[in-house]
């Protein structure tokens, strides 16, 4: 009675009560719907079913070696998909326990979160957000805060961000529909943002811990998800303590729900963080001077498909490369560790004076050039800058350049923070040595090393395949292929002596070239002894004989591109080539005649797996297998005894090995090379200073044999020593129909009136030593 009696008194507020619900669930429908719809154009887009079903986000495209190693990647950001099946079980269940305990109960809105985050509010005790993994993911993908989907009132403040969040509620529904809890999971991992550029859980492992995200321990897993509630805050490279805190707390978590015993939480949370800080970017990663130059070669290769340029950098591209990973990082320590000797030579040889220097015939030495660092200074990037702002005002641009600042800058003991101004840093860095460097397999074309210089963050221009020098003696092998293509015997005895050009022979004037000690021993050499030796003298001579056309023509048939002097110098390398260019020529000679083209990539993959272009290996003949076969069994006269590469023998490369080689040496020791063969493995080292005013003082320290060689002889020496790659020591194949006797190779039942065994050995010594232009 009591309760009829009440319910008649409040009737009518009973009525209006629920009136009012319904009323307010009503204006709740229309208002969603309006939200959903974008009623007249006042709350701004919503993702589509297109988008939903297929959400996108930045991908970097990433390049990979032939082992399967990640060489580095292109991106905007740095998001590398990870699969669910990759991600660590500790990574998921730090994330669930931390961002939202109740994920697999709830579809998408969780009212309980609700509660919790707005008692919180009232409490002042944020213990924790009201949003779910779904919603943040709803967030992360679709970007739902920016002007492009926000409407009239979107603009409008409070309500504004009721609309957002309204949006992320309905779209979080949406996700939930369509997608499974771990198939969200892995999109949340792979979207969100966990600070130093990494996007993604598989980049922010590599980026912190240097690791493949399964390698992961459990409290580097607890760190990574504590960074994502504030990637700056908790960034354990920015504020170690205050990651070290954020860490305990999601391990904290972990116990809370189970994860982890009492045991293993209080051992763990007293861990200190080790961390293995390195952002990922163009100047990070292996071989970053072919990444540069494959950057371009993508570039083009989208404009021809009809692809724009940024989709290397957005559409998660798998580029397969030819790249061994190993093989790279044995390029990169070799040429380190050798170019931090010779750099050491170098500034012994210059202390106390400028490297930067001309030849004055008159005093017969090197004097500096003085308005070498005048001329540098006005090409430099910062001085071309300061002339747009200050016009022709010289003393204010003078100024500036002359002004010490804070600045890092490269040495071979680590970057160096130092106080310099722009002209010092000009005067610190013409001071340093290069190197290119490359390594080819002969067999396929396939490009396994490619080192462009000392450090591509302080060097960024490649000597491998940008740079063009001038190659001196590893220039000759295409005189000699000339001559003995051509009828000329292997066993042709040859006189050391002047070689005089004049107008017979295009030239004005008179020129004889000289070899690199000014002398002649006039004795009668083999073709062997004299590429071996490097004697000018002879080059000359069979150049006199068979014409400079005929030398550019064959160097033309091996892939030399470069523009080429027909002019009787080009005997001794006078013309500009590249490393890239005179690797892949000699490619021809170890590979049987057959010049393979170089290749690099082996094909393109897109995000999804699918194969979007595959690139084969192609070769071509360019000399029969038997003038290849001769010019090799030439070239390994190099390697032995009295030969300007006998010093190999000291990196044990030679032991049980076949190694066909030339040294090159250029006029004033600006350019010196090294190119060596062996038979599954082809590789060409350059030497010298950016400009070429700044080279040695001497052939003794400038040769190719000690500065050039040495840094081929590392490479292979820590080659061999891994028995898990492919390519190991062995023999060339000789063709059948060839005969080898002593220095001499010849046709089976060949008529030859000289006995190699009966050559006289020149008197002069000249072990180690090279040649020279002048």
């Amino acid at each position: 009675m009591f309760f009829e009696l009440l319910a008649g008194k409040y009737q009518k507020f009973i009525y209006r009560l629920w009136k009012f619900a319904q009323y307010g669930l009503i204006t709740l429908v229309i208002y969603i719907l309006a939200v959903s719809f974008n009623f007249l154009w006042l709350f701004g887009g919503m993702p589509s079913l297109k988008q939903l079903e297929n959400p996108e986000s930045e991908l970097a495209s990433e390049v990979i070696g032939s082992d399967g190693e990640i060489l580095g990647k292109f991106f905007f950001e740095n998001r590398s998909l990870a699969e669910y099946h990759e991600i660590p079980i500790n990574v998921v269940n730090a994330l669930v326990a931390t961002e939202d305990a109740r994920f697999t109960e709830h579809s998408g809105l969780d009212l309980r979160s609700w509660g919790r985050a707005a008692f919180g509010i009232l409490t002042a005790n944020r213990s924790g957000g009201g949003s779910t993994l779904t919603q943040q993911l709803a967030k992360n993908l679709f970007s739902t805060r920016e002007d492009n989907y926000k409407g009239v009132l979107g603009k409008v403040p409070i309500l504004g961000m009721v609309i957002i969040k309204t949006k992320e509620w309905i779209t979080a529904v949406k996700l939930e529909r369509r997608y499974t809890k771990q198939e969200i999971l892995t999109m949340y991992l792979n979207t969100v943002d966990f600070g130093s550029g990494a996007m993604g859980i598989k980049s922010a492992a590599k980026t912190y811990f240097a690791k493949e995200i399964k390698d992961l321990s459990v409290e580097e897993c607890a760190l990574l998800v504590g960074i994502v509630q504030a990637p700056t805050r908790w960034n354990p490279k920015l504020h170690p303590e205050n990651a070290k805190y954020r860490r305990n707390i999601v391990l904290g978590q972990m116990k809370e729900y189970g994860y982890l015993s009492i045991g293993q939480f209080n051992y763990l949370k007293e861990k200190p963080i080790k961390l293995k800080y390195a952002v990922e970017n163009q100047n990070s990663g292996l071989a970053p001077y072919f990444r540069e130059f494959l950057r371009g070669y993508l570039k083009n290769w989208l404009k021809t498909q009809g692809k724009e340029v940024e989709d290397l950098y957005t559409e998660g591209y798998k580029i397969y490369t030819t790249i061994d990973s190993r093989m790279q990082r044995y390029a990169e320590d070799a040429v380190k560790e050798h170019m931090k000797t010779q750099q050491a030579k170098f500034d012994a040889t210059w202390k106390g004076k400028n490297p930067w220097v001309q030849w004055d015939a008159k005093r017969n030495t090197f004097v500096e050039m003085k308005d070498f660092i005048e001329n540098a200074i006005k090409r430099s990037w910062r001085y071309q800058q300061l002339k747009k702002e200050y016009g022709d005002d010289e003393v204010a641009i003078n100024k500036v350049m002359k002004t010490k600042v804070r600045m890092r800058v490269f040495s071979y003991s680590g970057d160096k923070d130092t106080l310099m101004s722009p002209v010092d840093s000009i005067k610190y860095y013409k001071r340093f040595l290069n190197i290119g460097f490359m390594a080819m397999d002969p067999l396929d074309g396939g490009i396994k090393a490619w080192v462009g210089g000392t450090n591509f963050k302080y060097f960024k221009y490649d000597h491998v395949q940008q740079s063009t020098r001038q190659p001196g003696s590893t220039f000759k092998p295409f005189v000699y292929a000339t001559a003995i293509e051509n009828g000329f015997s292997t066993c042709q005895q040859i006189t050391d002596q002047p070689i005089t050009f004049g107008s017979a022979d295009g030239i004005s004037g008179t020129w004889t070239p000289k070899n690199s000690d000014g002398r002649y021993s006039y004795a009668s050499l083999t073709l062997r002894q004299a590429l071996g030796k490097s004697i000018n003298s002879i080059s000359a001579y069979l150049i006199k004989e068979f014409k400079p056309d005929a030398v550019v023509s064959m160097a033309r048939r091996m892939g030399i591109t470069t523009p080429l002097d027909a002019t009787p110098s080009l005997c001794l390398g006078v013309s500009d080539v590249s490393v890239f260019e005179m690797v892949a020529a000699y490619c021809g000679f170890a590979n049987q005649g057959k010049l393979p083209t170089p290749y690099f990539i082996t094909r393109i993959e897109d995000k999804n797996g699918n194969e979007v272009v595959r690139f084969d290996p192609d070769t071509k003949e360019v000399l029969s297998k038997e003038v290849a076969y001769k010019m090799i069994h030439l070239m390994k006269g190099a390697t032995q005894g009295g030969g300007t590469a006998a010093g190999l023998s000291k990196f044990g490369v030679l032991d049980g090995n076949e190694v066909a080689a030339k040294t090159g040496t250029t006029s004033l020791f600006s350019d010196s090379w090294f190119i060596g063969m062996t038979p599954s493995l082809v590789a060409g080292v350059w030497v010298g200073g950016d400009d070429r005013a700044i080279h040695f003082r001497t052939i003794g320290e400038g040769q190719g044999a000690r500065a050039a060689m040495p840094a081929w002889g590392l490479f292979f020496q820590k080659l061999y020593a891994d028995n898990k790659i492919e390519y190991k020591k062995g023999t060339f194949l000789k063709p059948s129909n060839l005969s080898v006797s002593g220095d001499c190779v010849f046709a089976a039942g060949e008529n030859t009136t000289v006995d190699s065994t009966q050559y006289v050995p020149p008197k002069i010594k000249v072990e180690e030593k090279d040649e020279e232009l002048l």
